[in-house]
């Protein structure tokens, strides 16, 4: 059986397409995007590239209920497609709101999606989708057999996170949900049970972020660390204990065994490799949502790429406790503090809010491959040196993840004052007992060509993602 496929695009795509659509006359319109893949074992995720508005004065029928166009408006696109093995997507609007696709859209799409299919060859998944005044969408996708299937969901990352499933379909929510539906409805509830979320990262903050999520009724967990128990870590890992560090257990399979312990319906799949292994950008590609649970600047700018490349949101953790280095008061905590950044594919990243440079991820990079090398180049003064454990708190570690988890949450289902935007990151200081924020400003000219690339050779277009032969 054939995973089911998804359609992401990011808060830009989705309003650039809704104005094309509905220009105010009150007729269908038609624009044709281009999508890149993650072609998954879980999910087939088509992610969209790049955008096409077939022009009105073309048409040469546009009506409340009717548009027809002439196919050779697209060649260029499907040639491009053909060469880079893109997913074409069709879509037009429905004026009139009509939910389903009529007997107009049947007969125009069992002529143009096997055309579309037939010109590029490869058997990847091609569709259709309606877009409706409110903008929200539906589609479906033809099938190498010749069937048309709905799309499994489609969705926006934007300020909010918008999700839409086919009508008619709904996940059975169990009774523990029960509360905090009442805070956050049903339909908010029934994305989270329908959410896939990556979690990278399962120790300090990680762990309380992956408590939160399965016990709020997320769908599906991906755990990601390569990394075992040990006694300095136990203070801060719900669920761990003394005989996990006996029995040198991997942190993935101790928060596994507790999800599934709990029986609350959440599919955990725990991945015990490091970040930079493309089995685990291939898993979490296939995700809606990522938390950063690391304070690795090399690991944060590649998930910021990931997030980029495969059109998720990603909610980054960074926690920081700071002593006095010398001096009489040596060792008096100065500062507690932590930053929840949350970002979109195609606006800021954490290199254009100043977290880091490319050197500073070059050097990390350097640190992580080659010790000794690294070792070599602080003592000769080329790079800076960096602390092997910084100090660690369960109770600021739960602080920054509840803040993280509440974010999701917050754009699941807006409930803040202020909207969204204006909450591009949140940092507390548990010294001063004070929140800042910060909204969205600017664009990442380092990312933002890279938005819903999908799938490439290497992954994500690093050699070190390349794919080592077998001998």
């Amino acid at each position: 059986m054939k995973p089911p496929v998804t359609l992401s695009l990011t808060v830009e795509q989705h309003e650039r397409i809704m104005r094309h659509l509905f220009p105010g006359d009150g007729k269908e319109a038609v624009a044709i995007v281009l999508c890149g893949r993650r072609a998954g074992d879980r999910r087939h995720r088509l992610m969209v590239r790049e955008i096409q508005k077939v022009p009105y004065d073309v048409c040469s029928d546009r009506t409340a209920t009717r548009v027809t166009w002439p196919p050779e408006v697209i060649e260029p696109m499907l040639d491009r497609a053909e060469t880079e093995h893109l997913s074409v997507i069709k879509i037009h609007s429905h004026p009139a709101g009509y939910t389903r696709f009529s007997p107009t859209d049947d007969e125009g799409d069992a002529r143009l999606l096997p055309m579309i299919r037939g010109w590029i060859g490869a058997d990847i998944p091609h569709g259709s989708v309606v877009m409706l005044p409110d903008g929200q969408m539906f589609g479906r996708i033809l099938e190498g057999s010749g069937q048309l299937i709905p799309i499994a969901v489609i969705n926006v990352v934007g300020h909010d996170l918008l999700f839409w499933y086919p009508y008619g379909g709904s996940a059975e929510l169990p009774s523990f949900v029960a509360s905090h539906a009442q805070a956050f409805d049903e339909g908010t509830v029934q994305r989270l049970r329908r959410l896939s979320v990556a979690v990278i990262g399962c120790s300090g903050t990680g762990s309380p972020v992956v408590e939160q999520l399965f016990r709020l009724g997320v769908g599906e967990l991906v755990l990601v660390d390569d990394d075992q128990m040990e006694d300095r870590n136990i203070n801060r890992i719900l669920n761990s204990t003394m005989q996990d560090v006996r029995d040198e257990r991997p942190k993935v399979d101790v928060l596994g065994d507790a999800i599934r312990r709990a029986e609350l319906g959440t599919n955990v799949i725990t991945i015990r490799k490091n970040l930079w292994d493309p089995d685990v950008i291939r898993a979490v590609a296939q995700c809606d949502i990522v938390f950063g649970c690391m304070d690795t600047v090399d690991g944060r700018f590649l998930l910021n790429m990931l997030a980029t490349y495969y059109t998720i949101a990603y909610f980054d953790i960074g926690v920081r406790l700071d002593a006095v280095p010398d001096g009489p008061e040596k060792g008096r905590i100065r500062e507690v503090c932590g930053t929840v950044h949350y970002l979109q594919p195609g606006r800021s990243s954490l290199m254009s809010r100043g977290l880091f440079t490319l050197n500073q991820v070059a050097e990390a990079g350097l640190r992580r491959r080659d010790p000794e090398a690294h070792a070599r180049q602080v003592q000769d003064g080329y790079i800076a040196g960096v602390t092997a454990h910084r100090p660690a708190v369960i109770s600021v570690n739960m602080f920054a993840a509840s803040l993280a988890v509440s974010e999701l949450l917050a754009r699941l289902h807006p409930f803040r004052e202020e909207p969204n935007r204006e909450y591009a990151s949140v940092t507390f200081s548990l010294s001063s007992m004070e929140l800042i924020l910060e909204p969205e400003e600017g664009c990442c000219e380092i990312l933002q060509a890279y938005v819903g690339v999908g799938d490439t050779t290497p992954l994500l277009r690093l050699p070190e993602l390349s794919e080592r032969r077998k001998a």
